[in-house]
């Protein structure tokens, strides 16, 4: 049994546009082994920390996902998107003279602490064994519960109007997409998500995490020492 096989943990930094299932097909092509899983989603216009357990430790995927995230990236105010971030057109402009930074802190604060979610229409939550997603592109309208989620900390780091610059940590099954929404609700003028990086999993962090490029570098070098071994 190689040592992946046995398991182990990669932290992965994944690109931008990748799915995060895009990551685990490529570790699985390169390591050769079927059981390589990820422990949490990102969508594909997000960056950042993605968590990939192979062999064994797939076991330990759950465990990992259950863990409180830290998130970064920037809104755009002024309008809305279908998908709460730029994987659809902005639409119901609307002008933000009156919105100063002080406004938008306030409003952040409101989304500290327990609060209630309702999750995007265009996310990956199957209702009656479909995505809802796939729903959504059909057209069809379904509506979603609110969830109880933690926000721990919601800071906004920077205002560079119509962006906003912040900084979340939270708890599993928490929507930045969502909360950049609810906060143009909250501040009347609509906003969507523009970027987002994962900067943390529990203890594991992003400076620590490799590209999907270095990985590869390192696979190929251990297998040309191996052959190097042989000869």
């Amino acid at each position: 049994m190689n040592s992946f096989e046995e398991g182990k943990v990669l932290l992965i930094n994944k690109p931008l546009k990748w799915t995060s299932f895009d990551v685990v097909k490529k570790i699985r092509n390169l390591i050769r082994i079927k059981k390589v899983g990820h422990a949490g989603t990102l969508d594909p216009l997000a960056t950042g920390l993605l968590i990939v357990c192979t062999g064994q430790f797939t076991k330990k995927i759950n465990e990992y996902m259950a863990q409180e995230k830290e998130y970064t990236g920037t809104f755009t105010l002024g309008a809305v998107t279908s998908t709460y971030d730029l994987e659809s057109e902005p639409r119901d402009f609307k002008p933000l003279e009156n919105i100063s930074e002080q406004d938008i802190i306030n409003a952040a604060r409101k989304f500290i602490g327990e609060i209630e979610q309702i999750p995007p229409a265009h996310s990956a939550i199957k209702v009656d064994g479909k995505k809802m997603y796939e729903l959504a592109r059909k057209g069809k309208e379904v509506k979603l519960e609110p969830r109880k989620i933690r926000v721990s900390e919601f800071e906004i780091t920077k205002t560079e109007l119509p962006l906003v610059y912040f900084r979340v940590v939270c708890s599993t099954g928490t929507y930045i997409r969502s909360l950049a929404h609810d906060m143009g609700k909250e501040l009347g003028c609509g906003a969507y998500l523009s970027s987002l990086c994962r900067t943390r999993i529990g203890n594991f962090k992003i400076k620590d995490a490799m590209s999907i490029e270095e990985f590869e570098a390192g696979i190929k070098d251990k297998e040309l020492s191996h052959q190097k071994m042989k000869g």
